[in-house]
């Protein structure tokens, strides 16, 4: 068989000299058996490698980098921690407070101070996790970091395949005048979880992903941040969650998450080239102090849009977002936005009351400069309740609506005694065990109530 692929190959000059076909077959023979003995090495590396116990590192307030990264010796911190693990390890934090330095900025780069910068990628089905210990909180602390010429990023997640749990983050800072923005977590990578992290009561925007695919916010709170310092101390740049994946960057998916009292507003994806979907995500007093005083623009959700980008820039097609099963609460401006997005998105089962406006529809056209009533919209059993507004800037024509409150055909007649509770507060109250959203009584139908199968706790989890 090798002497006739020889032939074959090369032709008369193996025919003439049957002394070089012997040779060569021989050497095709020898070659084939080391690349077999060599995948075989590869494969069974590779298994080993699979089959090996996970590793495990501690980090602790009290431990030190120079020790062994155990549990009876941690680590100080988790960017030492990181130098320790790889694909399928574990870092594990205690709890207590780490109170952050100048002295532990990881890098620095043009603009940016990352404190602690992870760009240690996991795998397939094997993730590096930086979980809290079960039943401890570890919260970091970067109040005494007041860069003078770098916007803070707390966490810089350049890596994929990584999961995060159970981490609290306070105290972010801004020390800049001008037009600037810190982070506590800033995504960069793809396939990565984040999960029940709270980030609350600084300067900085909660969580920040504006790069790399299917990631997944699952259960993570940001609330009461406001920066009082940059551009007047409104914190115009102080959301709670902002997602902004560039082209290519799809199944982005904020999921259980809560933003409150934030400066700014309480989810974000404008500028986003990609679609963003929200599941049963709450914004309440988004705009506003806890005292509810009037800071910047605070929409619970503000859905697309691309601000001042010329029209040849766009993407296309321009993305749909997907918002189902949220709720939306006393923000100050309104409760769901369509924020100037070109065509329309999906509005499936939410539930808004005594926004300023309770769901905002605005639309523009291709031009981007346009501004037009909401068309393109998928608009279904979503539910509307104490606002003078209960829906605006929604096209006449070129909608689907289904089943909501505030079709103009809808016939439903909506009163208090359809709910079991308008106590909006009831969203603050502290998460279950397992880090769900807690149980509340606001919004959810009285019995009886002819608003039944409408907003957001009538329907399944997901996205149809």
């Amino acid at each position: 068989m090798g002497g006739r692929l020889l032939e074959q190959r090369y032709g008369s000059r193996v025919r003439s000299n049957p002394g070089t076909l012997h040779s060569a077959a021989s050497r095709v023979a020898w070659l084939w058996g080391r690349a077999r003995v060599w995948l075989f090495c590869v494969v069974f590396c590779l298994t080993v490698a699979r089959l090996a116990p996970a590793a495990e590192v501690f980090v602790a307030p009290d431990g030190d980098d120079s020790r062994e990264g155990t549990r009876e010796a941690p680590f100080a911190s988790i960017q030492r921690a990181q130098q320790a693990v790889g694909p399928g390890d574990t870092v594990w934090i205690r709890g207590g407070r780490y109170r952050m330095g100048l002295g532990d900025v990881a890098l620095e780069r043009r603009i940016w101070a990352y404190v602690t910068y992870l760009d240690k990628s996991g795998e397939p089905g094997r993730p590096i996790r930086y979980w809290a210990v079960d039943g401890e909180t570890p919260v970091f602390d970067f109040a005494a970091i007041k860069h003078p010429r770098r916007r803070v990023h707390a966490f810089e997640v350049a890596g994929s395949w990584l999961h995060f749990k159970g981490i609290e983050v306070v105290g972010v800072q801004v020390a800049m005048q001008g037009h600037t923005q810190s982070i506590c977590f800033s995504n960069n990578g793809s396939h990565n979880i984040y999960e029940q992290l709270s980030m609350h009561d600084g300067h900085a925007i909660g969580i920040y992903s504006v790069r790399g695919a299917h990631n997944l916010f699952l259960n993570c709170d940001a609330y009461n941040n406001h920066d009082t310092v940059s551009e007047g101390g409104r914190g115009g740049n102080t959301d709670g969650f902002g997602c902004h994946p560039p082209r290519g960057a799809t199944g982005n998916v904020f999921r259980g998450c809560r933003a409150w009292f934030n400066s700014d507003d309480g989810f974000d994806c404008i500028s986003a080239e990609e679609a963003v979907t929200f599941e049963q995500c709450w914004a309440y007093g988004n705009g506003y102090s806890p005292e509810f005083r009037l800071l910047a623009d605070g929409n619970g959700f503000k859905v697309g849009g691309y601000g001042s980008t010329p029209a040849h820039r766009l993407p296309n097609p321009v993305p749909r977002h997907t918002v189902v099963g949220c709720v939306a609460a006393r923000n100050k401006a309104n409760g769901f936005y369509g924020n100037h997005h070109i065509g329309g998105s999906d509005w499936l089962h939410n539930s808004a009351s005594r926004n300023a406006a309770n769901y905002n529809f605005l639309s523009r056209l291709p031009d981007n400069v346009t501004d037009v009533p909401g068309y393109g919209h998928v608009i279904r059993n979503n539910l509307s309740h104490g606002s003078r507004r209960l829906v605006t800037q929604l096209g006449a024509t070129g909608n689907e609506l289904v089943s909501n409150s505030f079709d103009a055909d809808s016939g439903v007649e909506i009163t208090d005694a359809d709910f079991l509770s308008l106590e909006a507060e009831e969203l603050l109250r502290p998460r279950s065990a397992n880090g769900e959203l807690p149980e509340v009584e606001f919004l959810q139908l009285a019995p009886g109530s002819d608003l039944a199968g409408l907003g957001a706790f009538e329907q399944p989890v997901a996205a149809p």
